[in-house]
């Protein structure tokens, strides 16, 4: 049972290992063209655009730092429990 669900997990971080990135560089694309579109808008609208683009660069820098790391992880939390 062990095997199967290391094989899972394993299955799940490769996949992830390559969605990721790709996510993250739509995110920050998408980010910067809803933040330069909000200048376009009244202004009662554009401090929610505005913060609707930051917030997804923001994501999409998060989600490109967890990508980049994510190979590491095991290595360090296997670091952590050995004590």
């Amino acid at each position: 049972m062990a095997t199967g669900l290391e094989t899972l997990a394993t299955q799940i971080m490769n996949f992830m290992l390559v969605i990721a990135p790709i996510i993250a560089v739509i995110l920050f694309v998408l980010g910067g063209v809803v933040y330069g579109l909000s200048f376009t808008q009244p202004a009662d609208n554009r401090g929610k655009w505005q913060t609707v683009g930051a917030s997804m660069v923001i994501g999409a820098l998060i989600i490109g730092a967890i990508a980049g790391i994510a190979s590491q992880i095991p290595t360090i939390s296997g670091g952590f429990l050995k004590g």
